[in-house]
């Protein structure tokens, strides 16, 4: 199943890759997971410079096989030199001499032309310089993620998208649709909250235009993806919409997504998963969080000290410092 990426006019499968989770796998796994994923037919791989070693891996990977796949990479820079510094490491570590989606990562602000910042006249630099092929905009926020759809800018947007997702969410992929803008959907697993690809995949079948990127640590898990992908789903079945319905029932609603921008904690706490540690030990299994390790990390909770950092960079809004204690109290009833 394919999925035309706005006006990039780039055709890809309904399935990609997010490559952050390959930080937590060796270079020997990570090569067995990107090559599966590319014999299965998976043609679009995400990955960013702030991902550690994960661009790293892929060029180690992938680099015989670079006409096989559309790559797409981010950077964070705050300044045109900071910009042209990054694009120069991702292009070395990737292998390749051009960038297919290059996007700005999660800035909290839309470049334009003019603004100040030099970034996107950088990023209009490198396009031109042929280094960069389609300009792309990643964001947690509506507000932000609209305006750059809506800006005429931007050639892709990438923005968190699920079955959990509400109303005002899908009216974005709306407005990228009509906006000939390319959706890419990170998120689609919420942080790995949803368990059942399956469902998952099916519902995201039935979203017009929309590219998924699964986050795939495994071969095993990308063997259950490849599995799921067999089975061709292009819309949710009954069976489907009752696990979707389940799910939605339990999670929407404020809880963590798991996506990391809150940290670093001054206390070194690790948020992204202390704060859903209820959830995680209802929805996976309990083995790996009831060790020494998570007992340790979870006694951290103790020391915040309430400074407002999280919470001030908290996409959706949260409290975070409410929910670890509250997510601390019910981790002891475990133990």
């Amino acid at each position: 199943m394919k999925a035309r990426l706005g006006r990039t006019g780039l055709t890809v499968n309904k399935d990609g890759f997010g490559a952050l989770p390959l930080q937590r796998a060796t270079a020997a796994e990570a090569a067995r997971i990107l090559n599966m994923a590319l014999d299965a037919g998976i043609d679009y791989i995400d990955t960013a410079r702030s991902y550690t070693d994960s661009e790293e891996k892929i060029g180690l990977a992938l680099s015989g096989r670079r006409g096989e796949y559309v790559l797409a990479t981010k950077t964070m820079a705050k300044t045109a030199e900071e910009f042209r510094r990054d694009l120069d490491v991702s292009l070395g570590l990737l292998k390749t001499e051009r960038i297919d989606v290059y996007q700005f990562h999660n800035p909290g602000f839309v470049p334009r032309p003019g603004d100040g910042s030099g970034l996107y006249e950088a990023m209009l630099e490198a396009r031109e310089a042929g280094r960069v092929r389609f300009i792309g905009f990643t964001n947690h926020l509506l507000g932000l993620a609209r305006e750059a759809a809506a800006s005429g800018l931007y050639d892709v947007l990438q923005f968190p998208l699920n079955y959990l997702s509400d109303e005002n969410d899908l009216g974005l992929a709306r407005l990228c649709r009509e906006a000939d803008v390319g959706f890419v959907a990170m998120k689609a697993l919420s942080g790995g909250l949803i368990t059942d690809i399956r469902a998952a995949r099916a519902w995201m079948a039935a979203q017009d235009g929309v590219v998924p990127i699964w986050g795939i640590q495994s071969a095993d898990e990308m063997a259950q993806l490849v599995e799921a992908m067999g089975e061709g789903a292009e819309g949710p079945t009954d069976a489907h919409m009752e696990r979707i319905e389940r799910d939605r029932e339990e999670l929407r609603g404020e809880f963590c997504r798991g996506c990391g921008y809150c940290m670093p904690c001054p206390a070194g706490i690790q948020i992204n998963w202390a704060a859903r540690m209820s959830l995680a030990l209802r929805r996976m299994p309990t083995r790996t969080f009831l060790t020494e390790y998570w007992r340790d990390e979870m006694e951290k909770i103790k020391d915040c000290e309430h400074c407002g950092h999280c919470a001030e960079k908290c996409p959706y809004g949260l409290d975070p410092p409410s929910m670890l204690e509250r997510n601390y109290e019910d981790f002891k009833t475990f133990i």
